[in-house]
């Protein structure tokens, strides 16, 4: 497995495992040991996946050594603030019976549609973050779902730069001015959904570009995605899919391939805004 090296000087293996919207219990637990069992050493989970229990299981029966792996969990929005997160750290590292975390982010910024006071609640929360960095419960810290905006407000109070910011990023839906600005600034992006949750699947463009090269249009995603400095986190429940999503040594795309990619409009938007979202 390839890995980029975080700005921390952490390596992070290229391809990560997404774990959104797989339901705790046997669907969890098998996608997780599935991965593991596939070659994923990188597991992304989160708290209000409500999953972090079996995904826990799962890489403790998987037998590889802890040291092998890269575990990502998040902070719900209802933890923010200093002493709510270092308690709900200690209950997501309870949960996925693990002795620390390999990254940890922020799953969304406070933002101006529900608090006036949106950046102060960020960076009290933020300062949470450095003292369980500080104190070696985490090897890296992040943020997920934080446009130009709030990382730049962030940036101007934090003691420890996040290492990492977590997008939706896909064929489609490419946060150009947020992913420029985390890349100028040596943050790391990573692309959940980057399959679109299936909504690009049928899109013309990705279907003429997987028969160019014999592969799936998933596979196409998640190399675009790689190719263009951003770390892919596929989710699947399919033994084949989960396979096939970490396949990618066969083909590269061309310079005019990514750039029919980039011209192909809006598609597949979450419609999430983390501006505007009332959770």
């Amino acid at each position: 497995m390839t890995t980029y090296t975080l700005n921390n000087g952490i390596k992070i293996p290229a391809i990560g495992f997404g774990t959104w919207q797989i339901e705790d219990g046997a669907p969890a637990y098998n996608a997780v040991a599935e991965a593991l069992n596939a070659g994923y050493i990188h597991i992304d989970t989160a708290a209000v996946y409500g999953n972090e229990k079996s995904v826990g299981k799962a890489i403790q029966d998987s037998g590889i050594d802890r040291d092998d792996l890269f575990i990502t969990t998040k902070l719900w929005n209802a933890d923010r603030g200093y002493e709510n997160t270092l308690t709900a750290f200690e209950k997501s590292l309870a949960l996925l019976n693990l002795t620390y975390v390999d990254l940890y982010l922020i799953h969304w910024p406070a933002n101006e549609a529900q608090f006036e006071n949106w950046a102060e609640i960020n960076a009290d929360t933020w300062r949470a973050f450095e003292k369980l960095y500080v104190d070696g419960r985490v090897k890296a810290i992040g943020l997920s779902n934080f446009p130009k905006k709030y990382v730049e407000t962030l940036l101007k109070t934090v003691q420890i730069k996040p290492a990492v910011n977590q997008l939706e990023f896909h064929p489609g839906y490419l946060q150009e001015e947020t992913v420029s600005y985390c890349k100028e600034n040596n943050i790391l992006v990573q692309a959940w959904s980057p399959l679109g949750s299936g909504r690009i699947l049928d899109n013309e463009v990705l279907l003429s570009l997987a028969q160019k090269y014999n592969v799936s249009v998933g596979q196409i995603c998640i190399k675009f995605a790689l190719q263009e400095g951003i770390n892919p986190l596929p989710k699947s429940t399919n033994p084949i899919n989960i396979k096939a999503n970490l396949d990618l040594s066969n083909f590269e795309l061309t310079a005019e391939d990514i750039a029919s990619i980039k011209n192909m409009g809006d598609l597949g938007f979450s419609g999430l805004n983390p501006a505007e979202v009332p959770f």
